[in-house]
């Protein structure tokens, strides 16, 4: 907004002339999002937990240290989905389709998390919205969104899919496209939820992939950057840099209450919204596949829980003591904080992996 307000006033007033870099925009977008995040945190944890008199349902199957959690207030994606929200207005181009498909997404299936939170806080079990009008919601916003970022995107990318390490690989998948994509936003959703079960687990690597593909939209929105590097250039995915930046600043906030011990849980409404954007983005600048690389502790967890039900189905036995992943550990006697930190560090190695993609054709 402030983009297209002051921009066209930059040759009265030189200072407006900022507003035209992506670079300072995303770094107003970062601290927006975050002085955000740290003002409306603390009323709102008061009012979640006024609400929510036994916070959180825990599961009962679930690692015993967790039954200490109990009473702590979820719904804690809302303070990240506003902040982004207000913070992406503000200093994005607003006439960006990229941008609008990128909050539809983010809103949409922050709505949906926040129904799943909301019939867990008033049944008192851990089940939630079930899972036949979760996906049916997540389906229908991310079948809007692919189906309409096919056809903002370029004729010669719209129905492809571009394969890292190789410079000119693309595979045209003609009509099957937005069902490619919609296989990304909501597998990036859902596995970011998977990964939410500890404190501050899902939010620091989701920052680190929100980092990642800002400065991949960043790239592949200028083409002499694009054409250097040989990755496909899309005007106009700059933008999403803007997003990706108040992403990062609003889980940097989110994190701060969400540190152990917890003072605040982000429930669905914040996994599903977040892994929902970042699977939409991938698919705007092209690099889905890239996505699986930097967010490759989201792809372990999932992993874990496919590997663990089919084996329990077809052989009645388990591979893991319990699953997502780091539940495993757990039950392996690691501490929480011990899980959560070296996820971190497999999380960072992850992204260096996949940001080398961009160079290494």
């Amino acid at each position: 907004m402030l983009y297209n307000l002051l921009t066209p006033l930059a040759d009265e007033f030189i200072a407006f002339n900022l507003f035209r870099y992506l670079t300072f925009r995303t770094g107003g977008a970062i601290l927006t999002s975050l002085v955000i995040c740290f003002i409306i945190a603390p009323p709102m944890i008061r009012m979640l937990r006024a609400m929510q008199a036994g916070g959180q349902p825990i599961r009962k199957e679930g690692p015993e240290t967790h039954f200490k959690k109990a009473g702590t207030p979820t719904m804690g994606g809302l303070m990240i989905l506003i902040s982004v929200a207000i913070s992406t207005l503000l200093w994005s181009d607003i006439t960006s389709p990229f941008i609008w498909y990128a909050l539809l997404i983010m809103v949409g299936y922050g709505l949906i998390g926040f129904a799943d939170d909301f019939l867990k806080l008033t049944k008192r079990n851990t089940k939630g919205l079930p899972g036949r009008y979760k996906i049916i919601g997540q389906v229908g916003f991310g079948l809007i969104a692919t189906w309409g970022t096919m056809n903002i995107l370029p004729p010669e990318l719209a129905t492809h899919i571009t394969v890292p390490f190789f410079k000119d690989l693309a595979i045209n998948i003609g009509w099957l496209f937005p069902v490619w994509g919609l296989l990304v936003v909501v597998g990036a959703s859902n596995a970011v939820n998977l990964t939410d079960g500890l404190d501050g687990l899902a939010i620091v690597p989701v920052a680190i992939a929100a980092a990642c593909f800002g400065l991949i939209a960043y790239l592949v929105g200028h083409a002499a950057y694009a054409g250097y590097l040989g990755i496909p250039a899309v005007a106009g995915t700059g933008e999403l840099a803007v997003i990706c930046g108040a992403l990062i600043g609003g889980a940097m906030g989110f994190l701060w209450f969400n540190a152990p011990p917890a003072m605040i849980f982000m429930g669905d409404t914040g996994s599903l919204s977040m892994g929902g954007l970042l699977g939409a983005i991938a698919v705007m600048v092209k690099h889905e596949i890239v996505l699986a690389i930097i967010g490759g502790l989201f792809v372990l967890e999932t992993l874990s829980v496919i590997i663990q039900v089919t084996s329990f189905k077809l052989t009645g036995k388990r591979v893991f003591a319990m699953a997502p992943l780091h539940h495993h550990f757990e039950k392996k006697g690691w501490s929480e904080p011990t899980i959560v930190i070296r996820f971190w560090i497999i999380a960072v190695i992850l992204a260096l992996v996949g940001l080398s993609t961009l160079k290494l054709r």
